[in-house]
């Protein structure tokens, strides 16, 4: 058995593979210590060849008898495994975004992340819905019933949220603002990936994959489909376990 575990900035994601076939897989909250948990979720596959990734994977290397990849390797794994005609990821997690263009063969021929900055992020998001009061699926769907929507010129976290507070005390809708939110990622992500590669076959993992309104948006954006996995959370942790089986 091969287990691949994901330690990103909000949740552990684990999956568990036999034989080629998905076991089991989870995803719980990072907590105040990442490692102690991911070392319990371990505990359920003692006897497995395991492979951590995602921002804890060094820590966790510290604790565990393990290998560790990068995110980078882990989900263009993972997606190429899910859509064999993959030739781009886009992976959104909590605290950044990343752009991976594979060659023909699945080989990585470059990448872009945005760790500097969270714009365009689920933290982002999750930002900027608590400041309209909604979760992060109210915000969503918020999102795609309104008609209008009102340019946020920043794409700092920060500037961007005073610009949600303005509209806000202007008179502006929730869901008219949230709107606005949605399309300004879709268009810096769209952005991220033409600079990247050609956005042919892309496939959009990671926690904001969920978010089907900026799915859509993003597709428009790109004038392409977006391939969204079943599970998006777990693409990376599906990567490190399939390392696991040929490492």
């Amino acid at each position: 058995m091969q287990v691949g575990i994901d330690l990103g900035s909000r949740t552990i994601k684990t999956v568990a593979l036999k034989g080629g076939e998905m076991l089991q897989r989870r995803v719980v909250e990072s907590g105040f210590e990442p490692h102690r948990q991911a070392l319990q979720l371990l505990n359920d596959h003692p006897q497995a060849r395991v492979v951590a990734t995602g921002y804890g994977r060094h820590l966790m290397q510290q604790h565990a008898d393990l290998d560790i990849i990068t995110e980078i390797k882990a989900h263009a794994l993972g997606a190429r495994h899910l859509f064999p005609h993959c030739r781009a990821v886009l992976d959104v997690g909590g605290q950044d975004s990343k752009v991976i263009q594979l060659s023909e063969n699945g080989r990585i021929v470059s990448f872009q992340m945005n760790d500097k900055c969270a714009a365009g992020t689920g933290r982002f998001l999750e930002m900027m819905a608590l400041s309209l009061g909604y979760d992060l699926k109210q915000f969503g769907l918020a999102a795609a019933e309104a008609q209008a929507s009102t340019a946020i010129n920043s794409m700092c976290a920060v500037f961007a949220e005073s610009e949600v507070v303005s509209l806000k005390n202007r008179g502006v809708a929730p869901n008219e603002i949230a709107r606005s939110v949605h399309l300004a990622v879709a268009s810096r992500l769209a952005a991220m990936v033409q600079k990247t590669c050609d956005c042919q076959h892309l496939v959009f993992t990671g926690g904001v994959a969920n978010n089907k309104t900026l799915v859509a948006m993003l597709e428009k954006a790109l004038g392409v489909p977006v391939l969204v996995p079943e599970d998006p959370s777990v693409v990376g942790a599906l990567g490190a376990a399939l390392h696991a089986g040929c490492s």
